[in-house]
Protein backbone atom coordinates (compact mmCIF):
# COMPACT_ATOMS: atom_id res chain seq x y z
CA UNK A 1 0.00 0.00 0.00
CA UNK A 2 0.94 3.32 -1.13
CA UNK A 3 0.07 6.81 -0.84
CA UNK A 4 -0.45 8.84 -3.52
CA UNK A 5 -0.16 12.69 -4.04
CA UNK A 6 -3.28 14.33 -5.87
CA UNK A 7 -0.29 16.65 -7.14
CA UNK A 8 1.20 14.03 -9.79
CA UNK A 9 -2.02 13.34 -11.05
CA UNK A 10 -2.63 14.49 -15.22
CA UNK A 11 -4.50 12.99 -17.73
CA UNK A 12 -2.72 13.11 -21.02
CA UNK A 13 -5.76 13.15 -22.75
CA UNK A 14 -5.45 12.86 -26.85
CA UNK A 15 -8.13 15.45 -28.31
CA UNK A 16 -10.11 12.48 -29.76
CA UNK A 17 -10.50 11.32 -26.61
CA UNK A 18 -11.31 14.69 -24.67
CA UNK A 19 -14.03 15.04 -26.75
CA UNK A 20 -15.32 11.28 -26.21
CA UNK A 21 -14.97 12.15 -22.66
CA UNK A 22 -16.99 14.83 -22.88
CA UNK A 23 -19.61 13.12 -24.66
CA UNK A 24 -19.16 10.35 -22.10
CA UNK A 25 -19.62 13.19 -19.40
CA UNK A 26 -22.25 14.09 -20.61
CA UNK A 27 -24.14 10.83 -20.76
CA UNK A 28 -23.02 10.32 -16.94
CA UNK A 29 -24.49 13.66 -16.20
CA UNK A 30 -20.16 14.82 -15.73
CA UNK A 31 -17.78 12.29 -14.95
CA UNK A 32 -15.98 15.28 -13.65
CA UNK A 33 -16.20 19.10 -12.44
CA UNK A 34 -17.46 18.58 -8.96
CA UNK A 35 -17.75 20.85 -6.24
CA UNK A 36 -14.77 23.58 -5.63
CA UNK A 37 -16.02 23.65 -1.62
CA UNK A 38 -12.78 22.23 0.16
CA UNK A 39 -13.04 20.26 3.80
CA UNK A 40 -11.56 22.33 6.72
CA UNK A 41 -8.21 21.85 8.00
CA UNK A 42 -9.72 19.76 11.03
CA UNK A 43 -11.71 17.61 8.41
CA UNK A 44 -14.72 18.80 9.39
CA UNK A 45 -17.48 20.20 6.93
CA UNK A 46 -19.41 23.67 7.50
CA UNK A 47 -22.23 22.06 9.36
CA UNK A 48 -19.97 20.06 11.18
CA UNK A 49 -21.12 16.63 9.95
CA UNK A 50 -17.87 14.98 10.22
CA UNK A 51 -17.17 16.00 13.24
CA UNK A 52 -20.39 14.52 14.42
CA UNK A 53 -19.78 11.77 13.42
CA UNK A 54 -15.94 11.07 14.92
CA UNK A 55 -17.93 12.01 18.05
CA UNK A 56 -20.35 9.18 17.72
CA UNK A 57 -17.58 6.69 16.60
CA UNK A 58 -19.23 5.80 12.60
CA UNK A 59 -18.82 6.70 9.40
CA UNK A 60 -19.91 6.87 5.94
CA UNK A 61 -18.66 4.86 2.97
CA UNK A 62 -19.48 5.80 -0.74
CA UNK A 63 -20.02 2.44 -2.91
CA UNK A 64 -20.71 2.74 -6.42
CA UNK A 65 -23.28 0.09 -6.41
CA UNK A 66 -26.50 -0.98 -4.96
CA UNK A 67 -26.03 -4.73 -3.63
CA UNK A 68 -27.52 -7.77 -4.89
CA UNK A 69 -31.26 -8.36 -4.18
CA UNK A 70 -30.81 -11.07 -1.89
CA UNK A 71 -28.06 -10.26 0.90
CA UNK A 72 -27.84 -14.32 1.21
CA UNK A 73 -23.94 -14.66 0.96
CA UNK A 74 -24.24 -18.05 -0.93
CA UNK A 75 -25.99 -16.90 -3.20
CA UNK A 76 -24.18 -12.85 -4.17
CA UNK A 77 -23.46 -12.71 -7.70
CA UNK A 78 -21.74 -9.12 -7.62
CA UNK A 79 -18.43 -8.47 -6.39
CA UNK A 80 -19.89 -5.23 -4.50
CA UNK A 81 -22.05 -7.42 -2.77
CA UNK A 82 -19.05 -9.56 -1.51
CA UNK A 83 -16.90 -6.41 -0.48
CA UNK A 84 -19.53 -5.37 1.72
CA UNK A 85 -20.56 -7.92 3.71
CA UNK A 86 -17.21 -8.94 4.54
CA UNK A 87 -17.69 -7.30 7.48
CA UNK A 88 -21.02 -9.33 8.32
CA UNK A 89 -19.98 -13.26 7.55
CA UNK A 90 -16.94 -15.52 8.45
CA UNK A 91 -16.18 -19.04 7.34
CA UNK A 92 -14.26 -22.04 9.30
CA UNK A 93 -11.10 -20.10 7.93
CA UNK A 94 -11.04 -16.49 6.30
CA UNK A 95 -8.27 -14.53 4.55
CA UNK A 96 -5.91 -12.15 5.58
CA UNK A 97 -4.27 -8.77 3.90
CA UNK A 98 -0.77 -10.95 3.75
CA UNK A 99 -2.93 -13.37 1.68
CA UNK A 100 -2.85 -16.15 3.97
CA UNK A 101 -6.12 -17.94 5.54
CA UNK A 102 -6.07 -18.34 9.24
CA UNK A 103 -9.16 -19.93 11.53
CA UNK A 104 -12.02 -17.81 11.87
CA UNK A 105 -15.37 -20.41 12.92
CA UNK A 106 -12.73 -23.03 13.59
CA UNK A 107 -10.63 -22.70 15.74
CA UNK A 108 -7.72 -24.81 14.30
CA UNK A 109 -7.99 -27.52 11.75
CA UNK A 110 -5.79 -30.35 10.53
CA UNK A 111 -4.43 -31.44 6.93
CA UNK A 112 -3.62 -35.07 6.27
CA UNK A 113 -0.45 -35.55 4.05
CA UNK A 114 -2.23 -36.53 1.18
CA UNK A 115 -4.52 -33.75 1.20
CA UNK A 116 -7.60 -35.83 0.98
CA UNK A 117 -8.83 -35.33 4.56
CA UNK A 118 -9.41 -31.93 6.41
CA UNK A 119 -10.30 -31.86 9.43
CA UNK A 120 -11.60 -29.07 11.79
CA UNK A 121 -12.24 -28.13 15.21
CA UNK A 122 -15.26 -25.51 15.96
CA UNK A 123 -14.38 -22.68 18.20
CA UNK A 124 -15.77 -21.94 21.20
CA UNK A 125 -18.59 -19.21 22.25
CA UNK A 126 -19.12 -18.02 18.48
CA UNK A 127 -22.41 -16.25 18.71
CA UNK A 128 -24.14 -15.45 15.34
CA UNK A 129 -25.86 -11.69 14.96
CA UNK A 130 -28.91 -12.89 16.25
CA UNK A 131 -27.53 -14.06 19.70
CA UNK A 132 -27.95 -18.08 18.47
CA UNK A 133 -24.36 -19.75 19.09
CA UNK A 134 -22.78 -21.44 16.14
CA UNK A 135 -23.15 -25.22 16.39
CA UNK A 136 -21.97 -28.02 14.14
CA UNK A 137 -25.26 -28.55 12.51
CA UNK A 138 -24.75 -25.23 11.20
CA UNK A 139 -21.50 -25.65 9.64
CA UNK A 140 -22.78 -28.84 8.61
CA UNK A 141 -25.70 -27.11 6.78
CA UNK A 142 -23.51 -24.16 4.77
CA UNK A 143 -21.38 -26.48 3.68
CA UNK A 144 -23.98 -28.86 1.94
CA UNK A 145 -25.80 -25.91 1.04
CA UNK A 146 -23.12 -24.94 -1.11
CA UNK A 147 -22.41 -28.54 -2.29
CA UNK A 148 -25.95 -29.14 -3.59
CA UNK A 149 -25.77 -30.37 -6.90
CA UNK A 150 -29.71 -31.42 -7.15
CA UNK A 151 -30.41 -28.70 -9.22
CA UNK A 152 -27.34 -28.45 -11.57
CA UNK A 153 -23.95 -26.99 -10.59
CA UNK A 154 -23.56 -26.46 -7.00
CA UNK A 155 -22.86 -23.19 -5.40
CA UNK A 156 -19.51 -24.20 -5.02
CA UNK A 157 -17.83 -26.49 -7.51
CA UNK A 158 -15.28 -27.83 -5.66
CA UNK A 159 -17.43 -28.87 -3.25
CA UNK A 160 -18.63 -31.48 -5.21
CA UNK A 161 -15.06 -33.68 -4.36
CA UNK A 162 -16.75 -33.87 -0.91
CA UNK A 163 -16.86 -37.82 -0.31
CA UNK A 164 -17.92 -37.86 3.29
CA UNK A 165 -18.46 -35.45 6.18
CA UNK A 166 -18.30 -36.50 9.98
CA UNK A 167 -18.62 -34.41 12.79
CA UNK A 168 -19.50 -34.49 16.44
CA UNK A 169 -20.20 -31.63 18.63
CA UNK A 170 -16.95 -30.01 18.44
CA UNK A 171 -15.11 -31.43 15.34
CA UNK A 172 -15.77 -31.94 11.47
CA UNK A 173 -14.26 -34.16 9.19
CA UNK A 174 -14.32 -33.72 5.52
CA UNK A 175 -13.16 -36.42 3.55
CA UNK A 176 -12.33 -35.72 -0.50
CA UNK A 177 -12.75 -38.48 -3.25
CA UNK A 178 -9.07 -36.98 -4.41
CA UNK A 179 -6.35 -34.72 -3.66
CA UNK A 180 -6.63 -31.15 -3.54
CA UNK A 181 -4.38 -28.47 -1.95
CA UNK A 182 -6.57 -25.83 -2.80
CA UNK A 183 -9.35 -26.82 -0.42
CA UNK A 184 -8.77 -25.23 2.70
CA UNK A 185 -9.57 -21.59 0.72
CA UNK A 186 -12.99 -23.09 0.07
CA UNK A 187 -14.12 -23.67 3.58
CA UNK A 188 -14.21 -19.40 3.96
CA UNK A 189 -17.56 -19.92 2.60
CA UNK A 190 -19.97 -18.01 4.96
CA UNK A 191 -21.21 -20.11 8.43
CA UNK A 192 -25.51 -19.42 8.83
CA UNK A 193 -28.12 -20.53 10.65
CA UNK A 194 -29.40 -23.47 9.98
CA UNK A 195 -33.02 -22.44 10.48
CA UNK A 196 -33.28 -18.87 9.86
CA UNK A 197 -35.24 -18.12 7.05
CA UNK A 198 -34.60 -14.36 5.91
CA UNK A 199 -31.02 -14.50 5.16
CA UNK A 200 -31.77 -12.49 1.75
CA UNK A 201 -33.20 -9.43 3.37
CA UNK A 202 -32.20 -9.50 7.03
CA UNK A 203 -29.07 -11.34 6.75
CA UNK A 204 -27.36 -13.02 10.02
CA UNK A 205 -23.38 -14.33 10.64
CA UNK A 206 -20.51 -14.22 12.82
CA UNK A 207 -18.75 -11.04 11.35
CA UNK A 208 -17.45 -8.31 13.61
CA UNK A 209 -20.32 -5.99 12.44
CA UNK A 210 -24.07 -6.93 12.16
CA UNK A 211 -26.72 -6.34 9.28
CA UNK A 212 -28.97 -3.14 10.83
CA UNK A 213 -31.02 -1.97 7.55
CA UNK A 214 -31.21 -1.66 4.11
CA UNK A 215 -32.89 1.06 2.00
CA UNK A 216 -32.69 0.13 -1.34
CA UNK A 217 -30.94 2.04 -3.84
CA UNK A 218 -29.80 4.64 -0.72
CA UNK A 219 -28.09 2.90 1.94
CA UNK A 220 -26.79 -0.51 3.96
CA UNK A 221 -26.01 0.44 7.91
CA UNK A 222 -24.22 -1.86 9.75
CA UNK A 223 -23.09 -1.96 13.28
CA UNK A 224 -20.46 -3.33 15.39
CA UNK A 225 -21.38 -6.53 17.10
CA UNK A 226 -20.07 -6.13 20.76
CA UNK A 227 -20.41 -10.47 21.14
CA UNK A 228 -18.07 -10.97 18.38
CA UNK A 229 -15.42 -13.72 19.44
CA UNK A 230 -11.98 -12.04 17.89
CA UNK A 231 -10.92 -8.47 17.89
CA UNK A 232 -13.59 -6.24 17.84
CA UNK A 233 -14.54 -3.49 15.52
CA UNK A 234 -13.28 -0.11 16.19
CA UNK A 235 -16.07 1.92 14.77
CA UNK A 236 -19.50 1.75 16.19
CA UNK A 237 -21.61 1.82 12.96
CA UNK A 238 -20.82 1.94 9.33
CA UNK A 239 -22.91 3.36 6.71
CA UNK A 240 -22.40 2.36 2.96
CA UNK A 241 -23.95 5.13 1.11
CA UNK A 242 -24.71 4.16 -2.58
CA UNK A 243 -23.63 6.51 -5.31
CA UNK A 244 -23.68 5.90 -8.80
CA UNK A 245 -23.04 9.36 -9.90
CA UNK A 246 -19.55 10.13 -10.66
CA UNK A 247 -19.60 13.87 -10.16
CA UNK A 248 -22.16 13.41 -7.07
CA UNK A 249 -19.17 10.87 -5.39
CA UNK A 250 -17.05 13.86 -5.61
CA UNK A 251 -18.62 16.51 -4.41
CA UNK A 252 -20.60 14.19 -1.34
CA UNK A 253 -16.33 13.56 -0.64
CA UNK A 254 -15.81 17.17 -0.63
CA UNK A 255 -18.91 18.37 1.50
CA UNK A 256 -18.55 16.04 4.03
CA UNK A 257 -21.41 13.53 3.49
CA UNK A 258 -18.84 10.19 2.97
CA UNK A 259 -15.94 10.34 4.88
CA UNK A 260 -14.42 7.44 2.31
CA UNK A 261 -14.89 5.75 -1.43
CA UNK A 262 -12.97 2.97 -2.74
CA UNK A 263 -12.03 2.72 -6.85
CA UNK A 264 -11.58 5.77 -7.73
CA UNK A 265 -10.40 6.82 -11.03
CA UNK A 266 -7.56 8.98 -11.25
CA UNK A 267 -9.46 12.06 -12.34
CA UNK A 268 -12.13 12.12 -9.21
CA UNK A 269 -8.88 12.07 -7.45
CA UNK A 270 -7.22 14.85 -9.18
CA UNK A 271 -10.38 17.02 -8.10
CA UNK A 272 -10.42 15.88 -4.70
CA UNK A 273 -7.67 18.31 -3.50
CA UNK A 274 -4.80 18.31 -0.55
CA UNK A 275 -7.72 17.65 2.29
CA UNK A 276 -7.68 13.70 1.60
CA UNK A 277 -5.53 10.30 2.25
CA UNK A 278 -5.39 8.93 -1.04
CA UNK A 279 -4.43 5.42 -0.72
CA UNK A 280 -2.78 3.66 -3.76
CA UNK A 281 -3.47 -0.51 -4.02
CA UNK A 282 -5.00 -2.74 -6.69
CA UNK A 283 -8.13 -3.93 -7.68
CA UNK A 284 -7.03 -7.69 -7.61
CA UNK A 285 -9.82 -7.80 -10.81
CA UNK A 286 -9.04 -8.92 -13.87
CA UNK A 287 -10.13 -6.14 -16.23
CA UNK A 288 -10.77 -7.48 -20.01
CA UNK A 289 -13.09 -6.73 -22.79
CA UNK A 290 -15.29 -10.10 -22.37
CA UNK A 291 -16.33 -11.31 -25.36
CA UNK A 292 -19.11 -13.99 -26.42
CA UNK A 293 -17.61 -16.23 -28.13
CA UNK A 294 -20.86 -17.64 -29.40
CA UNK A 295 -21.70 -15.25 -31.42
CA UNK A 296 -20.52 -13.41 -35.08
CA UNK A 297 -17.82 -12.43 -35.43
CA UNK A 298 -16.63 -13.30 -32.18
CA UNK A 299 -17.09 -17.32 -32.57
CA UNK A 300 -13.67 -16.81 -35.35
CA UNK A 301 -10.61 -16.43 -33.59
CA UNK A 302 -8.86 -14.92 -35.70
CA UNK A 303 -11.24 -12.23 -34.99
CA UNK A 304 -10.72 -12.12 -31.67
CA UNK A 305 -6.75 -12.28 -31.96
CA UNK A 306 -7.34 -9.21 -34.59
CA UNK A 307 -8.92 -7.15 -31.68
CA UNK A 308 -5.85 -8.12 -29.42
CA UNK A 309 -3.92 -7.06 -31.92
CA UNK A 310 -5.88 -3.55 -32.62
CA UNK A 311 -5.89 -2.78 -28.66
CA UNK A 312 -3.22 -0.55 -27.37
CA UNK A 313 -3.44 -1.12 -23.74
CA UNK A 314 -0.29 0.20 -22.64
CA UNK A 315 -2.00 4.17 -24.43
CA UNK A 316 -5.23 2.72 -22.71
CA UNK A 317 -3.81 2.77 -19.29
CA UNK A 318 -2.12 5.84 -19.75
CA UNK A 319 -5.15 7.59 -20.94
CA UNK A 320 -7.23 6.54 -18.23
CA UNK A 321 -4.91 6.43 -15.17
CA UNK A 322 -1.79 8.08 -16.09
CA UNK A 323 -0.36 4.17 -17.08
CA UNK A 324 -1.37 3.09 -13.10
CA UNK A 325 -2.41 -0.39 -12.59
CA UNK A 326 -0.57 -4.07 -14.22
CA UNK A 327 -0.57 -5.46 -17.46
CA UNK A 328 -2.03 -9.41 -17.21
CA UNK A 329 -2.46 -11.17 -20.12
CA UNK A 330 -5.39 -13.80 -19.29
CA UNK A 331 -7.55 -14.36 -16.38
CA UNK A 332 -4.87 -13.63 -13.45
CA UNK A 333 -3.86 -11.09 -11.42
CA UNK A 334 -0.84 -10.55 -9.97
CA UNK A 335 -1.63 -10.97 -6.71
CA UNK A 336 -1.21 -14.68 -7.29
CA UNK A 337 2.04 -14.19 -7.66
CA UNK A 338 2.94 -18.33 -8.15
CA UNK A 339 0.61 -18.40 -11.22
CA UNK A 340 0.94 -14.90 -12.77
CA UNK A 341 2.35 -15.17 -16.17
CA UNK A 342 3.37 -11.45 -16.90
CA UNK A 343 4.99 -13.00 -20.45
CA UNK A 344 1.80 -12.94 -21.59
CA UNK A 345 0.89 -9.50 -21.59
CA UNK A 346 2.98 -8.77 -24.44
CA UNK A 347 1.39 -11.86 -26.29
CA UNK A 348 -0.53 -9.70 -28.47
CA UNK A 349 1.87 -5.85 -29.21
CA UNK A 350 -0.33 -3.49 -30.52
CA UNK A 351 0.05 -3.99 -34.53
CA UNK A 352 -2.29 -2.52 -36.53
CA UNK A 353 -1.23 -4.28 -39.61
CA UNK A 354 -1.72 -7.07 -38.20
CA UNK A 355 -5.08 -6.78 -36.66
CA UNK A 356 -5.80 -6.11 -40.12
CA UNK A 357 -4.21 -9.19 -41.63
CA UNK A 358 -6.27 -11.35 -39.25
CA UNK A 359 -9.47 -9.47 -40.24
CA UNK A 360 -9.21 -10.24 -43.74
CA UNK A 361 -8.82 -13.78 -43.36
CA UNK A 362 -11.39 -14.09 -41.42
CA UNK A 363 -13.85 -12.18 -43.86
CA UNK A 364 -13.85 -9.11 -42.25
CA UNK A 365 -11.42 -6.95 -44.23
CA UNK A 366 -14.27 -3.99 -44.41
CA UNK A 367 -14.35 -4.36 -40.35
CA UNK A 368 -17.82 -4.28 -38.62
CA UNK A 369 -19.70 -3.29 -35.87
CA UNK A 370 -20.71 -4.44 -32.53
CA UNK A 371 -21.31 -3.40 -29.28
CA UNK A 372 -20.34 -2.58 -25.75
CA UNK A 373 -21.99 -3.08 -23.52
CA UNK A 374 -20.80 -1.58 -19.69
CA UNK A 375 -21.97 -1.01 -16.46
CA UNK A 376 -22.49 2.63 -16.36
CA UNK A 377 -21.82 2.91 -12.46
CA UNK A 378 -18.14 1.81 -12.77
CA UNK A 379 -16.35 4.68 -14.01
CA UNK A 380 -13.12 2.76 -14.54
CA UNK A 381 -14.98 0.39 -16.48
CA UNK A 382 -16.71 2.96 -19.10
CA UNK A 383 -13.50 5.31 -19.72
CA UNK A 384 -11.83 2.04 -20.63
CA UNK A 385 -14.61 1.32 -23.27
CA UNK A 386 -14.25 4.63 -24.78
CA UNK A 387 -10.30 4.50 -25.15
CA UNK A 388 -10.89 0.73 -26.67
CA UNK A 389 -13.55 2.36 -29.06
CA UNK A 390 -11.18 5.02 -30.19
CA UNK A 391 -8.53 2.72 -30.60
CA UNK A 392 -10.52 -0.33 -32.74
CA UNK A 393 -11.38 2.55 -35.47
CA UNK A 394 -8.04 2.15 -36.99
CA UNK A 395 -8.73 -0.84 -38.34
CA UNK A 396 -12.17 0.07 -39.23
CA UNK A 397 -14.12 -1.93 -36.29
CA UNK A 398 -17.19 0.58 -34.91
CA UNK A 399 -17.85 -0.24 -31.35
CA UNK A 400 -20.88 1.51 -30.08
CA UNK A 401 -21.26 1.77 -26.19
CA UNK A 402 -24.28 1.10 -24.74
CA UNK A 403 -24.26 2.04 -20.79
CA UNK A 404 -26.79 -0.25 -18.39
CA UNK A 405 -27.69 0.29 -14.65
CA UNK A 406 -25.70 -2.36 -12.80
CA UNK A 407 -28.80 -4.93 -12.24
CA UNK A 408 -29.39 -4.66 -15.84
CA UNK A 409 -26.14 -5.78 -16.61
CA UNK A 410 -26.17 -8.16 -14.31
CA UNK A 411 -29.32 -9.81 -16.01
CA UNK A 412 -28.91 -9.37 -19.20
CA UNK A 413 -25.11 -9.56 -19.60
CA UNK A 414 -24.33 -12.27 -16.64
CA UNK A 415 -27.09 -14.30 -16.68
CA UNK A 416 -28.86 -14.39 -19.98
CA UNK A 417 -25.58 -14.00 -21.77
CA UNK A 418 -27.55 -11.19 -24.16
CA UNK A 419 -24.60 -9.21 -25.67
CA UNK A 420 -21.70 -9.54 -27.71
CA UNK A 421 -18.41 -7.72 -25.65
CA UNK A 422 -18.53 -6.04 -22.16
CA UNK A 423 -15.82 -4.32 -20.31
CA UNK A 424 -15.83 -5.31 -16.71
CA UNK A 425 -13.39 -7.08 -13.88
CA UNK A 426 -13.49 -10.06 -12.75
CA UNK A 427 -12.51 -11.12 -8.96
CA UNK A 428 -11.53 -14.63 -7.19
CA UNK A 429 -13.93 -15.14 -4.52
CA UNK A 430 -11.22 -17.62 -2.59
CA UNK A 431 -8.09 -17.58 -2.17
CA UNK A 432 -6.95 -19.75 -4.96
CA UNK A 433 -6.38 -20.08 -9.22
CA UNK A 434 -8.99 -22.23 -9.61
CA UNK A 435 -11.78 -19.42 -8.49
CA UNK A 436 -10.59 -17.70 -11.62
CA UNK A 437 -9.90 -20.49 -14.10
CA UNK A 438 -12.74 -22.75 -13.35
CA UNK A 439 -15.52 -20.06 -14.91
CA UNK A 440 -13.89 -21.29 -18.65
CA UNK A 441 -14.59 -24.88 -18.62
CA UNK A 442 -17.25 -25.59 -20.96
CA UNK A 443 -20.20 -26.77 -18.92
CA UNK A 444 -19.28 -24.04 -16.09
CA UNK A 445 -22.83 -22.21 -15.27
CA UNK A 446 -20.88 -19.03 -14.84
CA UNK A 447 -18.76 -18.74 -18.13
CA UNK A 448 -21.15 -15.69 -19.62
CA UNK A 449 -18.60 -15.68 -22.32
CA UNK A 450 -19.78 -19.04 -23.71
CA UNK A 451 -15.96 -20.32 -24.14
CA UNK A 452 -15.88 -23.71 -25.30
CA UNK A 453 -12.22 -25.32 -25.63
CA UNK A 454 -11.41 -28.87 -25.00
CA UNK A 455 -7.52 -28.24 -24.32
CA UNK A 456 -8.45 -25.68 -21.79
CA UNK A 457 -10.79 -28.44 -20.16
CA UNK A 458 -8.83 -31.01 -19.69
CA UNK A 459 -5.72 -28.95 -18.32
CA UNK A 460 -8.06 -27.42 -15.66
CA UNK A 461 -9.31 -30.92 -14.93
CA UNK A 462 -5.56 -32.36 -14.47
CA UNK A 463 -5.10 -29.59 -12.49
CA UNK A 464 -7.73 -30.03 -9.94
CA UNK A 465 -6.87 -33.24 -9.73
CA UNK A 466 -2.76 -33.18 -9.37
CA UNK A 467 -1.24 -33.79 -6.00
CA UNK A 468 1.86 -32.03 -6.73
CA UNK A 469 2.28 -28.67 -6.30
CA UNK A 470 4.57 -28.24 -9.34
CA UNK A 471 2.51 -29.82 -11.50
CA UNK A 472 -0.74 -27.50 -10.66
CA UNK A 473 1.10 -24.98 -10.91
CA UNK A 474 2.39 -25.74 -14.33
CA UNK A 475 -1.26 -26.86 -15.69
CA UNK A 476 -3.03 -23.73 -14.53
CA UNK A 477 -0.04 -21.90 -16.76
CA UNK A 478 -1.31 -23.86 -18.85
CA UNK A 479 -4.61 -22.81 -19.16
CA UNK A 480 -3.80 -19.05 -18.81
CA UNK A 481 -1.62 -19.43 -22.10
CA UNK A 482 -4.75 -21.50 -24.04
CA UNK A 483 -6.42 -18.31 -23.10
CA UNK A 484 -3.96 -16.48 -24.53
CA UNK A 485 -3.73 -18.22 -27.48
CA UNK A 486 -7.23 -18.39 -28.15
CA UNK A 487 -7.52 -14.70 -27.75
CA UNK A 488 -10.72 -16.14 -25.38
CA UNK A 489 -10.93 -11.74 -24.61
CA UNK A 490 -8.89 -8.95 -24.40
CA UNK A 491 -6.80 -8.99 -21.65
CA UNK A 492 -6.03 -5.68 -20.31
CA UNK A 493 -4.78 -4.80 -16.71
CA UNK A 494 -5.78 -5.34 -13.03
CA UNK A 495 -6.90 -1.75 -12.44
CA UNK A 496 -5.25 0.47 -9.60
CA UNK A 497 -7.05 1.02 -6.76
CA UNK A 498 -7.56 4.76 -5.04
CA UNK A 499 -9.11 4.73 -2.11
CA UNK A 500 -9.78 8.22 -0.58
CA UNK A 501 -10.43 8.35 3.27
CA UNK A 502 -10.35 11.49 5.61
CA UNK A 503 -7.02 12.38 7.13
CA UNK A 504 -8.65 11.71 10.72
CA UNK A 505 -9.19 8.12 9.73
CA UNK A 506 -6.68 5.51 9.50
CA UNK A 507 -6.55 1.50 9.85
CA UNK A 508 -7.53 0.60 5.91
CA UNK A 509 -5.96 -2.54 4.92
CA UNK A 510 -5.87 -3.62 0.95
CA UNK A 511 -6.49 -7.03 0.61
CA UNK A 512 -4.94 -9.74 -2.64
CA UNK A 513 -9.21 -10.25 -2.73
CA UNK A 514 -11.71 -7.99 -3.78
CA UNK A 515 -13.22 -7.00 0.06
CA UNK A 516 -13.42 -4.01 2.12
CA UNK A 517 -12.37 -4.85 5.94
CA UNK A 518 -14.22 -2.07 7.64
CA UNK A 519 -13.31 -3.39 11.62
CA UNK A 520 -9.69 -2.19 11.18
CA UNK A 521 -10.65 1.71 10.56
CA UNK A 522 -10.80 3.87 13.04
CA UNK A 523 -10.52 7.49 14.28
CA UNK A 524 -6.62 8.84 15.26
Amino acid sequence: MTFFSRKHLRLLLLPALLLLTGLLSAALTGCGGGSTEQAAEDGQTADGSTGARAQTNEIVVGIAQDLDESLDPHLAVAAGTKEVMFNVFEGLVKPTPEGDLIPAVADHYEISEDQTTYTFTLREGVMFHNGDPVEMRDVEYSIERCADDSEGTPLIPALSAISAMEADDTTLTITLDQPDSEFLSYMTLAILPEDYPDQATAPVGTGPFKFVSRTAQDSIVLERFDDYWGTPAQLDKVTFRIIENADSLVMSLQSGAIDMFTHLTSTQVAQLGDDFQVLEGTMNLVQALYLNNAVEPFNNEKVRQALCYAVDVDAMMELTAEGHGTKVGSSMYPAFTKYFEPTLADRYPHDVDKAKELLGQAGYSDGFEFTIKVPSNYAPHVNTAVVLAEQLKAVGITAQIQQVDWNTWLTEVYGNRDFEATVVGFDASTLNASSLLARWVSDNGKNMINYSNADYDAAFAAAQASTDDQERTALYKQCLQILSDTAANVYLQDLADFVAIRPELEGFQFYPLYVMDMSTIHYK
